[in-house]
C-alpha cells in the first residue's frame, strides 16, 4: 500500500480534489477526531484526512451519487473502519451520522463542485462536450430531470431558471429558442440551441452553454436550498470548537455561505 492508501495500479483516480491541502489544514485535524466529508465524490478529501497527522479516528463519507460513493469505498477500503460511508445528501448528515453511532463531530468538509467522473460520464448529462441524456441528476434515483424542465416548463419559468441560477442575462431568449425546438433530444442539441442564441466570440474558450447547463443542474438538484440546509446540519452536528470548511464555485453559493 502506498501513501494514497491503496495498492498502486488498483484504482484509477480521474479527479484531483480542489484546495486539498488548504481545506484539510483549515479543519485543524485533531488526534482521534471524527470528521464528515459531506461530498465524498471519489474520496480524495477523505483520503487526505485519513492520511494526515495527527491520525484521526474516523471519516464519515457522504454522497448521494451511488456511482461516486462506490468508487470511494473501493479506493479507501484499506482504511477499514476508519472510513465510514453513507449514501445520501449532506443535508441529512445528522441522521446519517447517528446511523453510525456518531452524535457530534470535530469537523465538516463540503466541496460544492462536481467531479470529473460526473462531467466526463455522458450518462449524467452534465457535459456539452459529449452528447448525453438530459438528466443532470447526481442521484439517479432522484425525481426531476433536466429533460422534464426543458420539455414541460413555460417560457417564463424556463427563462427565470436560466437567468436566476445561471446568471445569464439572455435567459428569456434562450428559453424561447429551446421551446421553439422542442422536443430537445440531448445535451449536444441543447448546447447547439444556446450557442445559436449567444454566438461565440473569436478565441472564446468557455462554451456559451455553460451558464444554461449550470442553471439546469442547480434546479434539478435543488443545490442552493441544499447548501442552506447542509450548513445548518453541519452546525448542528459540530462539537464545540468544531470547524466547517466549504469550497464554493460561484457567487450564488458564496452569498449563502
Amino acid at each position: 500500500m502506498d501513501r494514497t492508501g491503496h495498492n498502486p495500479g488498483e484504482i484509477a483516480v480521474s479527479h484531483e480534489p480542489v484546495l486539498l491541502a488548504e481545506s484539510v489544514q483549515h479543519l485543524m485535524l485533531k488526534e482521534a477526531g471524527v470528521y464528515v466529508d459531506g461530498t465524498t465524490g471519489q474520496g480524495g478529501h477523505s483520503e487526505a484526512m485519513l492520511l494526515a497527522e495527527p491520525q484521526v479516528k474516523a471519516v464519515l463519507g457522504i454522497d448521494w451519487d451511488p456511482r461516486s460513493l462506490e468508487f470511494a469505498q473501493s479506493r479507501l477500503a484499506d482504511f477499514a473502519d476508519r472510513f465510514l460511508s453513507a449514501a445520501g445528501s449532506y443535508t441529512q448528515m445528522v441522521e446519517l451520522a447517528a446511523g453510525q453511532g456518531i452524535s457530534s463531530v470535530d469537523g465538516v468538509l463540503l466541496d460544492l463542485g462536481f467531479s470529473s467522473l460526473q462531467i466526463e460520464g455522458p450518462e449524467y448529462g452534465l457535459s456539452f462536450q459529449e452528447d448525453g441524456p438530459l438528466d443532470m441528476r447526481y442521484n439517479p434515483e432522484g425525481g426531476l430531470t433536466a429533460e422534464e424542465i426543458i420539455s414541460s416548463y413555460s417560457e417564463h419559468e424556463l427563462g427565470q431558471i436560466i437567468r436566476r441560477y445561471g446568471e445569464e442575462p439572455r435567459g428569456m431568449a434562450i428559453a424561447r429558442a429551446i421551446i421553439k425546438e422542442r422536443p430537445v433530444q440531448g445535451t449536444a442539441q441543447l448546447a447547439s440551441i444556446v450557442g445559436s442564441v449567444l454566438g461565440r466570440r473569436p478565441g472564446q474558450r468557455v462554451s456559451p452553454a455553460t451558464k444554461t447547463f449550470q442553471a439546469l443542474r442547480i434546479a434539478v438538484n435543488d443545490e442552493l436550498s441544499n447548501v442552506e440546509r447542509g450548513i445548518d446540519a453541519a452546525i448542528t452536528l459540530l462539537a464545540p470548537g468544531g470547524r466547517l470548511a466549504v469550497i464554493s464555485y460561484h457567487s450564488l453559493e458564496d452569498r449563502i455561505i
